[in-house]
């Protein structure tokens, strides 16, 4: 097999890991470089399709607080936050936010030269900045993708990170990565190894995220032994463009569409939100999509709809050119007509339990963006404060890698030496119908674990779903990157359909038919490989 050496190793190149990269690059004289690994080709992720905008508690608005972010973070989180988490990213955002800018990142501004303030759902104040209207993840990421390519940073491009080489003092020195282009396992020895590999979403049927999005951080992190949190608590957006039940990777209506004034209602042309929520159309999400669902429910219809015609027709072309112009491909002119749509799996909440500056319960090992979990969206994220989770966690990382040894290792331990060995190990021949085995997944999930589960609905995808796994028989080493998602995408439903047997309430965004809604005692889920899930203040 083939290996190398680097400083610090970034699996993933969505905000946090192209920024993390960047800054990393900047900031610290690094002896034997950095490399990107990444799935497909640089950028392509999650943070790519976001839409909203990103939270900016800056100090040029005057309307806007510290206090008044955490505030709204937590009572959208249901309490479960990390109080001190949220404060520090809060507080960072400013800083944070100014130097995207310098890097190449353009936001928004009024006809003044003044950065242009929305408001989306369950915020007090309008603290949210955006880039091309519609486009804010795709400015975000573009830009910082053109400044990475500016640095001496290497990529690999199509390739997926399938093992982390932890040694037996709990200590990981680097990474196994799937070539694509070369059907070729290759070793890389490094200092630093960092998770921004996103979400999950596409573990359910219907989704916002992109095919990529299948867990792999997580499950690297779980299979080295790390302590993976709260993974019960995956958000569903309650407006993903619904055009028919086969339409499954769904197209995200902005939650800012809301935020500008747009309605939503049902089959029968009547609103509906003031009956589940005084803030209506701008509650928190969890409690929007619940909403839709039991309208759905009752009516036995697909979708209810979301009538945007009351915006002025300008100011909505301008302010949502990307939802306008999807919407005009199908036949949907936003601006006269209402928009089919339905909850689809969004975000997850939970994941590999990290600090704000991305250190895991692993030494050496590094966690950021959606895969992270560092208690600041709690049991439901606060709209728009993902991105900025991303690029305030990469700044910081690269701040607390500065004062570290980032020379690779140069001893390796017989435990990492036996791992390796089963890299070069010949596989059986077994033709998987991977695509099938996936549908299969994640119709179990969306049935079963999805807006609205119950003790009986989550024990029979848990029997489900041991039994997917215990039909498939590559839980290492595999053939290709679908056998390798596919493994990945049964670790990561096991550990929700885990959280969420174990936790016996509904709250924020993991609601339970048998428990009611709780402002009880907020208690992390955490839970470790081959340890029952345990419970932390």
């Amino acid at each position: 097999m083939k290996y190398s050496e680097y400083s610090a190793v970034v699996v993933g190149s969505g905000a946090a890991g192209l920024y993390a990269a960047l800054k990393i690059s900047q900031q610290i004289n690094l002896p034997e470089g950095i490399l990107i690994v990444t799935k497909s080709s640089l950028g392509e992720s999650n943070s790519l399709y976001a839409q909203g905008g990103i939270v900016g508690v800056l100090h040029q608005n005057s309307e806007d607080s510290i206090e008044s972010h955490v505030q709204d973070t937590i009572k959208a989180g249901a309490g479960l936050n990390d109080r001190k988490a949220v404060e520090f990213i809060s507080e960072a955002s400013d800083e944070v936010i100014n130097d995207l800018i310098e890097n190449g990142v353009d936001f928004d501004k009024n006809s003044d030269g003044s950065l242009t303030f929305t408001l989306e759902a369950a915020h007090s104040v309008k603290r949210i900045l955006h880039s091309g209207g519609d486009a804010t993840g795709r400015g975000i990421t573009e830009g910082l993708r053109r400044a990475v390519l500016e640095e001496n940073i290497s990529v690999m491009e199509n390739a997926m990170a399938v093992e982390l080489l932890v040694n037996s003092d709990n200590e990981c020195k680097g990474v196994i990565v799937y070539n694509e282009l070369t059907g070729e396992h290759e070793i890389v020895y490094a200092a630093a190894v960092i998770l921004a590999t996103g979400g999950a979403g596409q573990v359910y049927k219907f989704t916002t995220n992109p095919d990529g999005a299948t867990g792999d951080g997580i499950d690297l992190a779980y299979n080295a032994g790390a302590i993976i949190q709260d993974m019960e608590f995956v958000q569903f957006h309650p407006t993903a463009l619904a055009l028919s039940p086969e339409n499954k990777n769904r197209f995200l209506i902005s939650e800012a569409v809301r935020g500008e004034g747009a309605k939503l209602v049902n089959n029968s042309g009547e609103q509906f939100m003031a009956k589940y929520h005084d803030k209506r159309e701008l509650a928190p999400r969890d409690i929007v999509t619940r909403a839709i669902y039991s309208e759905m429910q009752k009516n036995h219809v697909f979708n209810v709809f979301l009538n945007a015609s009351i915006i002025d027709s300008t100011k909505l072309f301008n302010r949502f050119p990307t939802i306008s112009k999807r919407c005009s491909e199908n036949g949907i002119d936003i601006s006269r007509k209402p928009i089919p749509v339905a909850p689809a799996a969004h975000y997850s909440m939970g994941g590999i339990k990290a600090t704000v500056e991305g250190r895991t319960s692993i030494r050496g090992l590094y966690a950021i963006g959606e895969c992270a979990s560092t208690g600041l969206h709690g049991a439901n994220r606060l709209a728009s404060n993902s991105l900025l989770e991303c690029v305030v966690c990469a700044y910081e990382l690269a701040d607390y890698l500065s004062f570290a040894n980032l020379t690779p290792p140069k001893k390796i331990d017989e435990h990492i030496k036996k791992v390796i060995s089963l890299y070069s190990r010949q596989l059986s021949d077994i033709d998987y119908n991977i695509d099938a085995l996936k549908d299969n997944l994640k119709n179990v999930m969306w049935n079963y674990v999805g807006i609205v589960r119950s003790q009986d609905s989550l024990e029979k995808a848990k029997a489900l779903v041991e039994d997917m796994k215990k039909n498939f028989r590559r839980n290492r080493k595999c053939m290709n990157m679908e056998e390798y998602e596919y493994r990945n995408m049964l670790t990561v439903a096991s550990l929700i359909i885990e959280g969420a047997i174990e936790r016996k309430e509904s709250r924020g965004a993991h609601a339970r038919a048998d428990y009611p809604q709780t402002d009880g005692t907020a208690r992390h889920s955490d839970i470790i490989k081959g340890r029952e899930i345990a419970y932390a203040k």
